[in-house]
C-alpha cells in the first residue's frame, strides 16, 4: 500500500491566475519536489478564462475568433486528450505533484491513487460520483468533455447510471523530470455557450449539457463550500501543511509563462524549448 502522508507536502489554495502561469506553475512545482524534497497539492482557477488545448491538439480546432471576442485566453496543456474550456466561475481545477518514484508505476494504478482525493470531495459534497462504468463514444474528440468517456480516468455522475452517466471531471497525468504531476478540470456549473464555442465546429450547446453535469446541477452548494470540499479531500489525502508560493517559485513560472505557456510557438505548433532552456 502506497503512503504519501508521512512525506512533506504543502496544500496550495491558489489565486486565480492566466492559464500560461497555471501550466508553468505545475514544472516549478515539480522542480520543487526534486530539489527542495516537498511535494504539491493544489485547487487552483483561471483568469481570464482559458481554452487549454492537448498536447497534439491541432490549432486549427479552435476559433480563434470567437475566443478573442469573448476573452478568451488560450494556452496548451503538456498532457494529451482533447481541450478544455475553463471557465472563471464553472471550473475548478486541482494539481497534484510527486516524485514518480514514491507513486505507482503503472499508469492506472496511479490514476487511482491520485483520483482518490477527488472522489472523496465529491463523497463530501454528496455528489454521486465515481469513475465511469461504461464507454462511451466521442461525440467531437477536439473536446476533452465530448470525446469518449473512459472508465481509466473520466469521473461521472450519477455513479450508477452506465452509458446515462454523464461526465463532471476529467483528469490526466504527464511525467517532468521524474514526477508524476497530475492535474484535472472539475465542472462546478455549465458554461456551454463558451464550451462548444471556443471550437471551430458546428456544435449545439445542447450537445454539451446532455454529456456533462456539474456540481451545481447535482447537489446546489455555494462554489466556496465546493473549493472547501475539494481542498479539504486533498489535504487530508496527503497530510499537506497550508501553504503558498514562494516568491522565487512564482517569478520562476512568470518567466517559463511567457517564453513557453504564453508562446504562439508553443500554443500554435508545439515548439518546445532547448532543455537548458526549460
Amino acid at each position: 500500500m502506497i503512503t504519501l502522508a508521512d512525506r512533506d507536502w504543502r496544500l496550495i489554495r491558489d489565486d486565480p491566475r492566466a492559464g500560461a502561469t497555471q501550466m508553468a506553475l505545475e514544472e516549478i512545482a515539480a522542480r520543487t519536489a526534486l530539489e527542495d524534497d516537498l511535494r504539491t497539492v493544489r485547487v487552483y482557477s483561471w483568469e481570464p478564462s482559458t481554452l487549454s488545448l492537448g498536447y497534439r491538439q491541432d490549432a486549427d480546432t479552435v476559433d480563434w475568433d470567437f475566443c478573442e471576442r469573448e476573452g478568451i485566453d488560450v494556452t496548451r496543456r503538456q498532457t494529451g486528450g482533447g481541450g478544455i474550456y475553463h471557465d472563471r466561475y464553472a471550473d475548478i481545477s486541482y494539481t497534484i505533484v510527486a516524485p514518480a518514484d514514491e507513486v505507482p508505476g503503472d499508469l492506472m494504478d496511479c490514476y487511482e491513487l491520485f483520483c482518490e482525493p477527488i472522489l472523496e470531495a465529491f463523497d463530501r459534497m454528496e455528489v454521486d460520483a465515481a469513475f465511469a462504468s461504461a464507454e462511451q463514444e466521442a461525440i467531437y474528440q477536439p473536446s476533452c468533455y465530448l470525446r469518449d468517456i473512459n472508465p481509466a480516468h473520466d469521473i461521472v455522475a450519477s455513479a450508477d447510471a452506465g452509458v446515462d452517466a454523464q461526465k463532471i471531471s476529467g483528469n490526466a497525468q504527464y511525467r517532468q523530470r521524474d514526477v508524476v504531476i497530475q492535474h484535472g478540470s472539475i465542472s462546478y456549473d455549465l458554461e456551454p455557450h463558451n464550451h462548444v464555442g471556443v471550437f471551430d465546429a458546428d456544435l449545439e450547446a445542447s450537445t454539451f449539457t446532455d454529456r456533462v453535469t456539474s456540481i451545481r446541477d447535482e447537489v446546489g452548494i455555494d462554489r466556496e463550500d465546493a473549493v472547501d470540499a475539494i481542498a479539504g479531500a486533498l489535504g487530508d489525502w496527503s497530510d499537506a501543511t497550508e501553504s503558498t508560493w514562494r516568491d522565487g517559485e512564482l517569478d520562476a513560472a512568470r518567466e517559463l509563462a511567457a517564453r513557453k505557456f504564453g508562446s504562439d510557438g508553443w500554443i500554435r505548433d508545439r515548439e518546445v524549448l532547448a532543455a537548458d532552456e526549460q
